[in-house]
């Protein structure tokens, strides 16, 4: 299983786009190319690579299950969804600070060859996706016998 790549500015820039968004009160994001919404934030996720499998867990708190896809094609495995939150007017004027992002997210990782694809299972509970991606026994080299003529 492929992961990105380090990009120490990534995390940075995101976080500004949350921080502006959230101050002017509306999505800046553009369409992508594949007709979908830009993701407004990211789960954080773990990989393990285990013997018989990869577990993929992400960390979804206020999202629930209707809410989230998985899929797998062509090689990648995508997790995206979207977390609502409650729109509610102030009770009183005061001081209020909103951290939790609500909005899109979007997820991709290349599998490798030797996963079944077929198999896939998620499950979640508890603000947690686990992803469950069994492997198939990787194909041994045949030896070739060469004939002398």
């Amino acid at each position: 299983m492929t992961l990105v790549s380090y990009q120490p500015w990534t995390r940075s820039i995101n976080r500004l786009h949350r921080q502006i968004d959230q101050l002017f009160g509306e999505s800046v994001a553009a369409p992508a190319n594949d007709g979908a919404t830009v993701a407004h934030w990211s789960p954080a996720v773990d990989v393990l690579e285990e013997a018989a499998q990869f577990t993929v867990r992400a960390d979804l708190p206020g999202v629930e299950a209707k809410d989230i896809q998985v899929t797998a094609d062509n090689g990648v495995l995508t997790i995206r969804g979207e977390r609502h939150f409650e729109k509610r007017e102030p009770q009183q004027a005061g001081f209020e600070r909103f951290e939790r992002v609500e909005g899109a997210f979007l997820r991709r990782f290349t599998l490798p060859d030797t996963v079944r694809a077929d198999d896939i299972r998620a499950r979640h509970n508890n603000g947690v996706l686990e992803v469950i991606i069994p492997k198939q026994p990787a194909a041994e080299p045949r030896r070739v016998n060469v004939e002398v003529n």
